[in-house]
């Protein structure tokens, strides 16, 4: 585990703790249980496949360790309702919001309000060690949540997914490396995440997904994530069968998120 993914999860730990002493476990539940409907993740990235096209899972994220504020040269304007809704308006199929407050400056209030801006089902991105977490995930709206391989002991993951499929939830299981996915196939979802980034230097090489795409079975949905940030590296993943993207900081940065993914991908694939 790299040092700053360390010093997220302890800062995580510390600010789900705080949360709880505000919000107890039962009382976030409830207001799970009497959240907006869930939007089916996964039946929209199968609806798209079965189109013939490849689904995009599109990120809204303010900023990054690695790549710091990434509207900053464009006068620092953070938009997420626009950025939701030309996501979806240039064939994005879900939304991917950053909610970590301290290491990506994102909130719940940007997924709140990228959700009531789209149809589009959403994942809360952020990193999840706690059940307090998924339960809450599903209080503000999400429609999916996503699991960081390494982040926690793989039992605990599994426990978790029961409770995220109780109340509807999707889940992503991110891995980085063979290990970790081995461990992400260990779990029921079908959403299985391979991040290009590597965690100890933080550079990205789509050629991890190239690598590793072939342990994950048929049945299950490959997401590729990080480090897509031009036609030539979309060119050859989908050369290889990839048809599920996650891709964030190589929009962000752009005047209109929207219109960038559409540059990136040929017309007939989205």
């Amino acid at each position: 585990m790299s040092d700053i993914l360390k010093k997220i999860l302890a800062t995580k730990y510390r600010e789900v703790a705080e949360a709880q002493q505000i919000i107890s476990f039962d009382a976030m539940r409830k207001r799970a249980e009497s959240a907006s409907p869930v939007r089916d993740f996964v039946g929209a990235i199968r609806a798209r496949h079965a189109a013939g096209k490849v689904a995009v899972i599109a990120e809204i994220k303010r900023a990054s360790p690695s790549a710091g504020e990434f509207r900053a040269k464009l006068g620092g304007s953070f938009d997420p309702i626009a950025y939701a809704e030309s996501y979806e308006r240039h064939g994005a199929t879900c939304l991917s919001v950053l909610t970590d407050r301290e290491y990506f400056q994102g909130s719940i209030a940007d997924l709140v309000a990228a959700r009531a801006a789209c149809s589009m089902p959403v994942i809360r991105k952020d990193f999840v060690i706690d059940p307090y977490q998924i339960v809450e995930a599903r209080a503000i709206g999400a429609d999916a949540v996503l699991f960081i391989m390494g982040a926690v002991d793989i039992a605990h993951f599994r426990a978790w997914e029961k409770l995220a499929n109780s109340m509807g939830l999707a889940v992503l299981a991110e891995a980085h490396n063979e290990d970790e996915l081995n461990q992400a196939l260990t779990l029921e979802t079908p959403l299985i995440g391979i991040n290009n980034r590597d965690l100890t230097r933080f550079t990205t090489d789509a050629g991890t997904t190239l690598r590793l795409m072939h342990h994950v079975p048929a049945a299950r949905i490959l997401v590729t994530e990080s480090g897509i940030d031009n036609v030539d590296v979309v060119s050859r993943l989908t050369a290889q069968g990839v048809r599920t993207f996650l891709i964030g900081g190589a929009l962000m940065g752009l005047p209109d998120p929207g219109t960038g993914l559409k540059t990136l991908f040929p017309r007939q694939l989205l």
